[in-house]
């Protein structure tokens, strides 16, 4: 089963936006209480101040807010602003492109549409002793493992379209000495690679007939000469299955429906 650290973990290595570890030493002045990291897109591991030889773990949200895009570190509290003479220790790590929460909410995303509209069957025996179905819905956390790789392509192509919406506003610059800086390439190449993991994503749901390419299976339904409507089918169940018979409800675009909500006059639908 899939776990959000390792997909995490594969989704920088994918895109080679790793991480490296940073330490900064901030002196307080009595005056200050932003400061300015060396780095920025950070994520922080500890906060520590260094007073009279002794090491205190601040907290954050109470003792100090961090903006991790722009790597800017406020104390709050009574650690602001920090007094003459004290020491700040700053340990984290430096993302390239992406913070941890940024490849979070791209990887959420890739999870919803490589898992939309399926379900996991599950076979349990009830409290009286029959066999019984759930369906769960297939999520990350029950993911099974030789569909990482998929959801993992997914989630670093929606990374890079976000990333192509920056480079797509670079200019090329030209001047009278005759230099010229091909901005747009750089758009160019990401809107490439995005098309060649999108063929790799496809590739793989085709061969696994899972997510956003896999093949759906329908069932025919037919209309009663009689009413007019259609005839009732059930859930296939097993021979040992005991519980109660599960109606197929047809697929119906709700988009083709009337919205006004006035009754038809046919049966059953007379208006008062």
């Amino acid at each position: 089963m899939a776990e959000l650290t390792k997909i995490l973990s594969r989704v920088r290595s994918e895109l080679g936006d790793f991480g490296a570890a940073f330490r900064d030493v901030l002196f307080g002045t009595g005056e200050l209480s932003d400061y300015d990291l060396s780095t920025v897109n950070v994520t922080l591991q500890r906060v520590s101040l260094l007073k009279d030889g002794a090491i205190t773990d601040l907290t954050a949200d109470l003792d100090y807010r961090l903006d991790p895009r722009e790597g800017r570190l406020t104390l709050l509290g009574s650690y602001a602003p920090l007094p003459l003479g004290q020491v700040l220790m700053v340990d984290g790590a430096a993302s390239g492109m992406f913070t941890d929460e940024e490849l979070t909410g791209h990887i959420r995303d890739a999870e919803l549409q490589h898992c939309h509209n399926r379900t996991q069957t599950v076979r349990y025996r009830s409290a009286n002793g029959f066999i019984r179905y759930a369906d769960e819905p297939l999520r990350l956390e029950n993911l099974p493992d030789v569909e990482e790789l998929p959801l993992i392509l997914l989630a670093v192509i929606n990374a890079l379209w976000a990333v192509s919406t920056d480079a797509s506003s670079d200019v090329d610059i030209s001047t009278g000495e005759g230099t010229h800086i091909d901005r747009g390439q750089r758009y160019t190449q990401i809107l490439h690679q995005i098309s060649v993991l999108t063929d790799r994503y496809e590739e793989l749901c085709r061969q696994l007939n899972v997510g956003l390419f896999r093949i759906e299976m329908a069932t025919l339904r037919r209309v009663s000469l009689t009413t007019g409507r259609y005839p009732p089918i059930y859930v296939d169940r097993e021979f040992d299955d005991n519980s109660y018979p599960q109606r197929v409800l047809p697929q119906i675009d709700k988009h083709d429906l009337d919205p006004s909500g006035i009754p038809n006059p046919t049966y059953n639908g007379w208006a008062a």
